[in-house]
């Protein structure tokens, strides 16, 4: 999948909004809301490279809890991303006061960041392009603090009937076509569609969640737009 981010970098966000029909940036924010980040919290963003999610984050610590010893560290895979949220980030605050740092790096082996070192392990829209998505729940326990948090936000399943059908075509046909018009480039596309269309279901995800450690209150998800998007917010227990 490396290829399609190199290719859309510049424009992932709005291709993203594209792909969501405008539906992105509302669900980030919720997401963000349900965190409930505490002042001084230390995020790690993972797949987080255009910085969308750290921004929100950042502007939350900032304007609810009036704090400024909050910080993220963003991880992505994909130096072309990366690019994009230093670009981003360049003129604010958060760059000159070192709230927000950045580095290349896997998702599946985050060498680089010290068991037990972080407050909340974040990862947004990342988790379906990983090849071993167990590996990086393990990674993400393991660097998590006890009792920290661990919020995933990915693309779900619609279990609703005709809206899921609706969703499916979508995925199957409608992605791959906005791709060739829009990039010229529906072999991209079919592939990111697929690694969206064969992401574990959000029941079955949850249960991989709880099998690498990590508590997840009630059914363990949040669905947004019927499934569309689904939110995974849970804990490391603090006797770990």
């Amino acid at each position: 999948m490396g290829d399609v981010y190199c290719k859309v970098a510049d424009r992932y966000d709005a291709v993203s909004d594209m792909i969501s029909m405008s539906m992105n940036k509302r669900w980030k924010q919720r997401f963000i809301e349900q965190m409930r980040p505490m002042p001084g919290d230390k995020m790690l963003d993972v797949a987080g490279g255009t910085c969308e999610v750290a921004r929100r984050y950042l502007q939350y610590q900032d304007t609810v809890n009036h704090d400024t010893t909050s910080s993220v560290h963003v991880v992505d895979f994909n130096d072309s991303m990366l690019q994009v949220g230093r670009r981003r980030m360049a003129q604010s605050s958060w760059m000159d006061n070192e709230r927000v740092t950045f580095a290349q790096g896997n998702a599946e082996d985050l060498a680089d960041v010290p068991d037990n070192s972080v407050d909340i392990y974040c990862i947004s829209a990342g988790m379906h392009n990983l090849p071993h998505p167990e590996r990086t729940l393990c990674e993400a326990y393991r660097v998590v603090k006890p009792g920290g948090q661990f919020a995933c936000l990915e693309y779900g399943h619609t279990d609703t009937p005709v809206i899921g059908q609706i969703c499916r075509w979508y995925w199957d046909t409608g992605i791959p076509f906005l791709g060739q018009v829009l990039a010229n480039d529906r072999a991209s596309y079919e592939r990111l569609a697929h690694s969206v269309r064969t992401f574990p279901h959000q029941k079955r995800f949850a249960q991989a969640i709880r099998h690498a450690g990590f508590h997840l209150p009630g059914a363990g998800y949040e669905l947004y737009q019927w499934g569309m998007m689904v939110a995974y917010i849970g804990s490391k227990p603090r006797t770990a």
